[in-house]
């Protein structure tokens, strides 16, 4: 690679994390009255005061700064990431049968107490971030709570990985989905992959054989049961016994998928999983390269086997496509992955960073048309996927020096 350009998009990366993402999230969000963050903030920075709040928002929030603390040491990324977790377990962790709250109001009472897994894995990635950037010992022992919990209930013994979603008491829901857009089936791609993504975060601080055994279940699954060996695409949901439900394509979930199975893979440090996950995580590279990308780089939302059916943009598949196709072109060397994580980038400074406001865009249309409409800050809206993306595109360009 140039150095001149590798140089130029480590400069863009990091002025963007350090000098957009990261001031707004402290300057912006932080509910001083009330405690935690708030729920909900407009486009053009109008604050609803009485938004609900999700534990996901908070988790994802303190692992970001919890993240950006190890890499800068910066005083207000760790005091950012201390209010996070004190919101976790002060709001969210449910002191009478463990794990997180799914959604408070805005005053704290109970919403919704249901145990998604989908969220506490979320808990755990972020408290084992936290942990591994202060020594704090009760963040990791509040991880491997939620890890055993999990274990004890939402593992499935005779086919493999974790069922959807549990009461408050931890008995399996009826309505099992993790949004209104989303199928109500026994297990899902998306909280797979975040689960393995947790697992992976917990296995770099605390060394378990029950863990790593689980987390060689889970890489397995993903590379045998989730992604389609005919299409190299992941498939969405599943019945209890892994039969898919249905013919869909999230290409932002495919390059997600694409660079963490490796970090998986690598972090546990089977030679063969290695190998098989860095082989798969090229060919799902290609297929979206093919399939996924519009003329000016952008990654679509989503599509099925006749080809595109939603032609519009978030922002996360976005900050995804960077890293992923970056990661692919780390693994192949190939030019036109390396092309690809460039132009997602420009894509994103293009169409999705708001220069008045602060952070990024949530929604733009086909046409290149911003949403105004799409919250900049919501109960999924985050600086999660924007901010690791930062901070990954930073770690792998260095790496890419001579």
């Amino acid at each position: 690679m140039d150095e001149t350009l590798r140089q130029t998009y480590i400069r863009k990366a990091e002025t963007e994390l350090r000098e957009n993402i990261l001031p707004f999230w402290i300057k912006h969000t932080v509910d001083k009255e009330r405690g935690g963050f708030y729920g909900e903030i407009s486009n053009t920075l109008v604050v609803d005061k009485d938004a609900p709040r999700g534990a996901l928002l908070t988790s994802r929030i303190l692992w970001t700064y919890a993240a950006a603390y190890k890499r800068y040491r910066a005083p207000e990324y760790l005091e950012m990431a201390r209010w996070a977790y004190d919101d976790l377990l002060s709001r969210f962790w449910d002191k009478a049968h463990g794990g997180l709250y799914w959604m408070v109001g805005a005053d704290g009472a109970l919403l919704r107490p249901r145990k998604q897994i989908y969220g506490q894995a979320f808990g755990i990635y972020a408290l084992a971030e936290y942990y591994s950037a202060t020594g704090e010992q009760g963040a990791l022992d509040k991880a491997i709570a939620i890890f055993r919990l999990m274990e004890q209930h939402s593992h499935d013994p005779q086919h493999g990985g974790y069922f959807e979603a549990y009461t408050r008491e931890w008995q399996l829901e009826s309505d099992l989905r993790l949004s209104d857009v989303d199928m109500n089936e026994m297990k899902s791609m998306n909280t797979h992959l975040h689960v393995m993504e947790a697992y992976t975060n917990l296995m770099r601080v605390w060394d378990n054989a029950e863990l790593r055994a689980r987390q060689a279940e889970n890489i397995d699954i993903m590379m045998h049961r989730i992604i389609s060996p005919k299409t190299f695409h992941t498939l969405l949901f599943f019945d209890e016994a892994w039969n898919s439900r249905v013919d869909h394509i999230s290409y932002g979930h495919d390059i997600e998928t694409n660079w963490l199975l490796v970090e998986s893979a690598e972090v546990l440090g089977n030679e063969s999983r290695i190998a098989e996950a860095r082989a798969l995580a090229v060919k799902m590279a290609q297929a979206i390269y093919n399939e996924g990308l519009d003329a000016e780089g952008g990654l679509v939302n989503d599509g099925d086997a006749s080809g595109v059916t939603d032609p519009n943009f978030e922002w996360w598949p976005q900050a995804e496509a960077a890293v992923g196709f970056l990661n692919a072109y780390q693994l192949a060397g190939e030019a036109h992955f390396l092309q690809a994580a460039l132009r997602s980038w420009d894509f994103i400074e293009t169409y999705f960073i708001d220069r008045e406001h602060g952070e990024w865009f949530r929604h733009v249309t086909k046409n290149h048309v911003v949403d105004h409409a799409a919250a900049k800050v919501s109960f999924w809206k985050c600086p999660y996927h924007n901010g690791r993306a930062c901070m990954e595109l930073i770690e792998r360009l260095g790496k890419l020096a001579g």
